[in-house]
């Protein structure tokens, strides 16, 4: 299909947040910028594109509106050095660490460097920039780490905060911050993006828009996963429901081990739960209250199980076809 997107520090362009970047620019004209920016919305609407907006202009990136309100010169000494993250001024705590690997959550020890950081002066810009990516993956000590230096907000500084779910976040975080809703732009421009950049054909693009809700950087995650063949196979599954191709199931199911089959498990029952929950709807005025209530029951639990697999270590192949024989008694109740 294609690689993974790009970091959205080497991101300069940003479809549909016009809103939210004019709400930024005025506070900064107006000199009322917060010290703290709470980023919110759905993963994969482009939270922490913006942040690394806002940082740019925050550090003194030359603007450049071709590529937006908020756009800065890619070519800007600036601009180059957030990409080579050695920006001097700018602090970013996130959970990939420096060879590309992912973190279960961002550790205390970093984020106990945010007061150290924010006690110097800027060294070469306006503002010292902190950007948390995402807030919602900081652990219990980093969390109340950071809210000791959002207690105690910094000269010239200001810190980003990007989540995804801010009913998760410590009550005392959120009320001291000052959030900027990033809401999805909707399945066209999502289509829009992946069609321009992966140069898919319109059906599929628009697919990929559906399945990431209107989440322009989702749908291209989901691009880079191959969720159109999930999709696909889910959708063959369900479709021959009461019956199965045992051989091709026990093929997929070994298919399941490892780092990357516990991708393809988790994406394959996303893919089943969204159809079945289309297929539920579709079903409301039409099928008997029993049959339907049986196909609202397993998606529940098809929705449950790949969390419950992961949190116990059960055999994902066990659990996969555990969720083949409760969708073949759904179809078999709602027929």
């Amino acid at each position: 299909m294609s690689d993974a997107p790009p970091h959205p520090r080497d991101v300069f362009s940003l479809d549909g947040q016009e809103k939210a970047e004019l709400s930024f620019l005025d506070a900064l004209g107006r000199g009322r910028l917060h010290h703290a920016w709470l980023l919110t919305g759905p993963e994969g609407v482009g939270k922490a594109t913006l942040a690394y907006r806002m940082a740019r202009r925050l550090l003194g990136a030359r603007e450049d509106k071709s590529f937006g309100v908020l756009g800065s010169a890619p070519s800007d000494f600036v601009s180059r050095q957030v990409a080579a993250r050695s920006h001097p001024d700018l602090m970013v705590l996130e959970r990939a660490t420096d060879d590309g690997k992912a973190r279960k959550s961002i550790p205390v020890d970093e984020a106990r460097l945010l007061p150290g950081f924010f006690a110097n002066s800027p060294a070469t810009s306006p503002y010292r920039v902190a950007i948390i990516d995402a807030a919602d993956d900081l652990n219990v000590n980093a969390a109340n780490a950071v809210l000791k230096t959002l207690e105690e907000p910094p000269a010239r500084g200001v810190i980003l905060l990007i989540s995804h779910s801010p009913g998760k976040l410590l009550p005392t975080i959120r009320s001291r911050c000052r959030r900027l809703a990033v809401p999805a732009p909707g399945v066209e421009r999502a289509a829009d993006m992946v069609e321009h950049r992966l140069g898919l054909d319109r059906r599929q693009a628009e697919r990929l828009g559906r399945m990431a809700h209107g989440a322009p950087g989702k749908a291209l995650q989901l691009a880079a996963a191959k969720a159109l063949e999930a999709d696909d196979t889910a959708g063959e599954i369900l479709r021959k429901l009461p019956e199965i191709d045992e051989a091709a199931l026990l093929a997929l199911a070994d298919t399941f081990k490892g780092a990357e089959g516990q991708a393809r498990f988790e994406l394959l029952f996303e893919r089943l739960a969204d159809q079945i929950h289309a297929m539920a709807v579709g079903m409301a005025g039409e099928r008997t209250p029993a049959g339907l209530d049986r196909w609202v029951a397993a998606w529940e639990r098809v929705v449950r199980w790949p969390i419950e697999a992961e949190a116990v270590n059960l055999d994902r192949a066990d659990v996969f076809w555990t969720a083949i024989a409760d969708l073949r008694a759904a179809a078999k109740a709602a027929n």
